[in-house]
């Protein structure tokens, strides 16, 4: 296999970005120009067009990195937020389905370099054997199977030789393009993304840190009925090396297209683990990401990958709480004083309460309403055209909120476990699961018997 030389050049990797967004600066201008003198009708068109020639100068931008651009890359390639036209969605979908799963072309006896020297030792030493096909590709790095000397089956999580100087190239040219995206999605705060995406992508480089993440939800969900978290091989993970227990089952591209129960199913698991994780253990995974979990064929879900990970003050979570407690309760005058004593309004005196209490459950409403809700990618497309977008109604009370990095983490994890849910097109009545942590209550499914009977032992 011929080696992908990994750029790190921030040089040549700028040239390459700032092209593309500034033929894609010079075609808004153009389009904006010219749509003084057309129709609605053909203002629309306009902007379909240009969404889809900046969706595919993303894809291209993208495609030419290996470092923290591709997690970019991997967030759009499931969460379908309206970037593009309706019928040019499935190709683009398809495009970045692709980008998401590509593997960098680097020879294995480079990845083997990277494995002796963080184990100090040859690769028969430490594994009865290895295969040297990777079973998957991560952002910054490969997976491969081997079993060790003791007979345990593993996977052994490498990462890319280089990718270190290429993320921090990648950090360097996020601003220009993140702008390139605002050109889709013009209700971005660039500085904050930018912010909060520097502040999470670098602890991803190293897989010590992810070990121990890892360890703490294995510890937390062992035994658990439904959901698992693969232990750790402490002895042999390194800061570019991470080994774990093995798991097979089928990846997301299989559970989609399976019964409805089973999605149900599926989504229901999906969504106690990530919004659980957070409102119960105030520590989560912040990578809801279709690639992380399998469904084993004893009907468990195992999840994987925690280099993206928070631990949240418990202050930030009884107010999230109590702020979802007041959303349910249309509680207007309560949400508005939340919201001032906490610190998310610049000016309260300048808020409505009623708008707030409207504003916070178009973005909400899908796990707020007591009833069961049919979820689609179209309803992950308009949360998020609410939540950030200038076609949302709420867009000019937004720009004066305050959103700590908190808050905006906790927001990503919600919006993306949405966009999983919506390609599931899973079906549950969402309020009555999680009264289990916003009021205490007794779970009402099967699976919320199961797992309550779980933490009661």
């Amino acid at each position: 296999m011929a080696k992908d030389r990994i750029p790190t050049s921030r040089v040549s990797r700028t040239a390459r970005v700032s092209s593309l967004a500034a033929g894609q600066a010079a075609r808004q201008l153009g389009t904006h120009a010219t749509n003084l003198a057309r129709s609605q009708e053909g203002r629309s068109a306009a902007l379909e067009r240009r969404h889809l020639e900046a969706a595919e100068q993303i894809v291209t931008a993208l495609g030419t990195m290996k470092g923290a651009a591709m997690k970019l890359g991997q967030v759009m390639s499931f969460l379908d937020v309206g970037l593009v036209p309706e019928e040019h969605r499935e190709e683009f979908q398809r495009k970045l389905g692709a980008l998401r799963d590509a593997a960098p072309k680097v020879r294995f006896d480079d990845m083997r370099k990277v494995i002796e020297a963080e184990l100090e030792a040859p690769l028969r030493d430490i594994f009865a054997h290895f295969d040297t096909e990777p079973i998957a590709a991560a952002s910054i790095g490969q997976v491969y199977r081997a079993v060790l000397h003791d007979g345990r089956d593993v996977a052994v999580k490498v990462q890319y030789p280089g990718v270190a100087a290429a993320v921090r190239a990648d950090m360097q040219n996020l601003g220009m393009i993140l702008r390139l995206m605002k050109r889709i999605a013009p209700g971005l705060d660039v500085k904050a993304t930018a912010e909060e995406i520097r502040g999470r992508i670098g602890d991803e480089l190293d897989y010590e840190l992810e070990a121990h993440n890892q360890r703490a939800l294995a510890r937390i969900f062992k035994g658990h009925p439904f959901i698992v978290v693969p232990d750790v091989v402490t002895s042999l993970s390194r800061e570019r090396v991470l080994v774990s227990e093995y798991v097979h089952g089928d990846g997301f591209d299989t559970l989609k297209h399976t019964g409805q129960a089973t999605r149900d199913r599926a989504g229901e698991i999906v969504f106690r683990f990530y919004f659980g994780c957070m409102y119960r253990h105030r520590q989560f995974s912040g990578d809801p990401h279709p690639g992380n979990f399998l469904m084993l064929p004893d009907g468990r879900m195992a999840f994987v990958d925690f280099g993206l990970f928070k631990v949240m003050p418990q202050r930030l979570i009884d107010l999230e709480l109590e702020t979802q407690r007041a959303g349910h309760e249309g509680d207007a005058q309560r949400l508005w004083e939340i919201w001032a004593e906490g610190g998310l309004l610049r000016k309260p005196e300048r808020f409505r309460p009623d708008k707030l209490l409207s504003q916070f459950l178009d973005a909400t409403w899908w796990y707020l309403t007591d009833e069961e809700i049919a979820l689609g990618p179209e309803i992950a497309t308009q949360v998020m055209i609410d939540m950030s977008d200038p076609r949302s109604e709420h867009f000019g009370q937004m720009r004066h909120e305050t959103l700590p990095a908190d808050h905006i983490f906790g927001r990503r994890v919600e919006m993306l476990t949405l966009a999983v849910l919506g390609q599931l097109r899973a079906r549950a009545n969402w309020h009555r699961i999680a009264r289990e942590w916003i009021y205490g209550d007794p779970p009402v499914t099967e699976l919320g018997r199961e797992e309550a009977s779980f933490y009661a032992s």
